[in-house]
């Protein structure tokens, strides 16, 4: 049979449309976005430049407006909880004026031989998510003993790991309930084994009729499940075993299943038919320290962003939790440096060994909060002690876009549609000046809206109203325009469009 060949540039074009059409049906960061872009009232971050047409230092021989980490500081009451605890999710209940957690509890029948495991899940709940109470709910025998906070061991009371509570989804998804949970069981038989939904109406209490497994897989780590809103799609982190480490053997033949793989469902509750693929692998700056795994990655979404929490797992040891973030949950950014988000801790201290960052950062005033579990030794360790902690940042502090003293620099944003209202930053100026001036789609400055016509800032604060003189940014509701935001010895967070106010800022008043 004659094998067809395509000529080179007929080859090369259907090369590209196949890649545009994948780009198109993930429409993620591998496309640029279309402009003008509609930024509502949707905080725009700086982790990516998906939203940054240029950046620049104004003396650029020397210096560069550079991508900044800012990594959160642990809390001065950590542990939090003592001797206890594992993979953690935190999540603030505004009706009832309390902070919830729901973390995994763990055992070995003989500690020494580590034989069997002994999974479930506890509950505790605290006033100011700092002072903690693990209440005696009499629900499940764990230990020999009733007396616990143990809230679920899943099907036939086998095993329950992995919990996290689902955020931000859509009413007809929740069946009524308050909180939906997914986790994992293993050890109940291959009709229930896999990942699975519970749903609760006070987060204690889970209906045994709402269990519903969605996936038979054997991915034994946090499987982490988002809803993307504009996608109309929930999209699950996990461990792709059903090719990887599905049978003894050498690795050749295994291969490594520490990998993080994705799978994307229109529907939660159903059946998800769909096998994962990788899209996270440890590469050349990871192997530098020898980070040549992951032990999965809770991942949260958040002003159209996938922000992953990969936990970095050096074989067979340290583990700790890194940052990357996503626009289509396909295609990642990470900072070359890898810094840890939740580094380990010193040695000698309770949370030298692993780190495992939930799923959640909970804001608490102009603080991001993230719960995380720590243990005084390695994964291969046979007598470790878990316990979990807290760690806080500016909100939306992760990553800013930091001008230099000497010069500073500027941050051009692509086209957008002003939506109206007031423009607000998060910036830190202690010691530094920001101003911003708007231009159109051909950089021409708007009259009125030029630097000099701009109320510089100098000081703190996560959301300062920028001011012009003789103008406001309102009166462009509907034009396309750019911000171009001079920033000197400072770091840019976030900008957003606010409702209008006519009330003068403290901030507007500082020097």
């Amino acid at each position: 049979m004659r094998r067809q060949t395509l000529h080179p540039t007929r080859l090369l074009i259907a090369t590209l449309l196949a890649v545009t059409c994948n780009v198109t049906a993930f429409g993620g960061v591998g496309a640029l976005p279309t402009e003008p872009v509609a930024i509502g009232t949707t905080p725009q971050f700086f982790v990516d430049d998906y939203i940054v047409d240029n950046r620049f230092a104004i003396k650029y021989k020397n210096y560069a407006l550079v991508r900044k980490f800012h990594q959160p500081v642990k809390h001065a009451a950590n542990p939090l909880i003592d001797a206890d605890g594992g993979y953690v999710n935190v999540a603030y209940d505004e009706a009832a004026k309390l902070f919830r957690m729901w973390y995994q509890v763990h055992y070995w029948d003989d500690p020494v031989a580590r034989g069997r495991t002994n999974y479930a899940i506890a509950y505790a709940e605290s006033k100011d998510g700092i002072k903690w109470v693990r209440p005696k709910l009499g629900l499940f025998k764990w230990k020999g003993t009733t007396e616990n906070n143990i809230c679920l061991k899943g099907p036939k009371q086998a095993r329950a790991s992995g919990p996290q509570i689902l955020l931000s989804i859509p009413e007809r998804e929740k069946r009524g309930y308050r909180f939906i949970m997914t986790y994992r069981t293993g050890g109940s038989g291959k009709d229930s084994d896999g990942i699975r939904l519970v749903g609760s109406n006070d987060g204690i209490h889970w209906d045994a009729k709402s269990e519903t497994r969605i996936k038979h897989i054997h991915s034994d780590t946090l499987n982490s499940i988002v809803y993307d809103p504009a996608r109309k799609q929930f999209v699950m982190f996990c461990r792709a075993k059903h090719i990887y480490r599905t049978f003894k053997g050498n690795i050749i033949d295994t291969g490594a299943s520490r990998r993080i793989a994705r799978i994307a469902n229109p529907t939660l509750w159903d059946d998800w038919p769909a096998d994962p693929q990788n899209i996270l692998i440890p590469d050349s700056q990871d192997s530098a320290g020898r980070f040549n795994f992951f032990y999965g990655m809770p991942t949260h979404f958040h002003a159209d962003i996938y922000w992953g929490f990969p936990w970095a797992f050096r074989m067979n040891d340290p583990i700790h939790t890194q940052l990357a973030t996503s626009r289509d949950s396909v295609h990642w950014e990470r900072l070359p440096a890898r810094p840890a988000v939740i580094p380990l801790g010193k040695e000698g201290t309770w949370d030298d060994g692993m780190t495992f960052g939930g799923p959640h950062w909970i804001e608490v005033g102009d603080q991001w909060w993230f719960y995380y579990a720590g243990y005084d030794g390695g994964h291969q360790s046979k007598e470790r002690t878990s316990r979990i902690g807290l760690a806080t940042v500016r909100k939306e502090g992760l990553i800013s876009l930091h001008g230099p003293k000497n010069g500073g620099g500027v941050v051009i944003t692509r086209q957008i549609t002003w939506p109206g209202g007031d423009l607000l930053l998060n910036v830190a100026a202690p010691e530094g000046e920001v101003k911003v001036r708007l231009s159109d789609a051909k950089r021409k400055v708007i009259p009125g809206y030029d630097y000099e016509d701009c109320n510089s800032f100098t000081g703190d604060s996560t959301s300062q109203r920028m001011t012009w003189k003789k103008a406001d940014i309102n009166d462009l509701k509907g034009k396309t325009i750019r911000l171009e935001i001079f920033i000197q010895n400072a770091d840019l967070y976030t900008f957003r469009a606010a409702e209008k106010t006519n009330a003068t800022s403290e901030e507007e008043t500082k020097p």
